[in-house]
């Protein structure tokens, strides 16, 4: 299954260093992870990661910035494979892009001779693009965020829920945007340690100052491929003054 897995974050201040920018070794983490949802979306097998070849850092991600790592898978082996991983940072005020980190990441699958993986198709056109208005992000569930049952917190879901909401108004608008309100949110189905979860956001209505978004958590067995909505959530955002918020 070929196609582009994209993680999106904020640059937090515990992130960066005393200039103001994403340690490289945060970046790698992204982009790492990003790269064994590629591969484990394509082989749908257990994926270890074998090796990185050159890292370039192009330019520095700021603190307050989002970034999105983006990989895809670009070859194809019996048990190995490899993910060209992007990682872009984006000002959230002027929609502004740029490179800022790219790198290749061999990954191998675990079981033995008899695993064999399925060949790089290629995509059809327009395949890679997010879903005309839908803010499409992934990121996985990993032990410190599941209960004892190994299922994810409440409160993590929310949070994933609310950061979708915000960088989609903030798209929408380039404005600063906080949550001023969460309607009825619908937990349907438990999130397991181990599953991806894929957020799926949408502007369903737009005020002056305004935007009530609807998000959708979709869990997704990286084994098996079965997919099923964990969670849906509307916020209301609203803008405010930047005085404070920098670019």
């Amino acid at each position: 299954m070929a196609g582009v897995v994209r993680l999106i974050d904020m640059v937090f201040p515990g992130d960066t260093n005393h200039h103001g920018t994403l340690f490289g070794g945060v970046a790698l983490a992204h982009m790492d992870k990003v790269a064994f949802l590629a591969a484990s979306r394509h082989g749908r097998a257990p994926f270890v990661t074998a090796a990185s070849e050159r890292i370039d850092f192009a330019a520095p991600a700021l603190k307050g910035e989002l970034i999105e790592a983006a990989g895809r898978v670009v070859r194809v082996g019996t048990r190995s494979l490899d993910i060209e991983v992007e990682l872009v940072a984006e000002a959230l005020l002027s929609g502004e892009r740029r490179l800022c980190t790219r790198g290749r990441f061999t990954l191998v699958a675990r079981g033995g001779a008899a695993t064999r993986l399925p060949p790089l198709a290629p995509s059809p056109t327009g395949s890679e693009a997010e879903p005309e208005g839908v803010l499409v992000m992934a990121d996985m569930v990993f032990p410190p965020q599941t209960n004892h049952y190994g299922t994810l917190f409440g409160g993590d879901a929310l949070r994933m829920l609310g950061k979708a909401a915000f960088i989609a108004s903030t798209r929408d608008t380039r404005k600063v945007m906080v949550m001023a309100a969460s309607d009825r949110v619908d937990f349907a189905t438990p999130i397991h340690e181990g599953e991806m979860v894929e957020l799926a956001a949408r502007i369903i209505m737009r005020g002056n100052r305004s935007r009530r978004v609807r998000v959708e958590l979709w869990a997704e067995d990286l084994l098996s491929a079965a997919r099923r909505r964990a969670a849906s959530a509307e916020f209301v955002m609203v803008a405010t003054a930047p005085a404070h918020f920098g670019k």
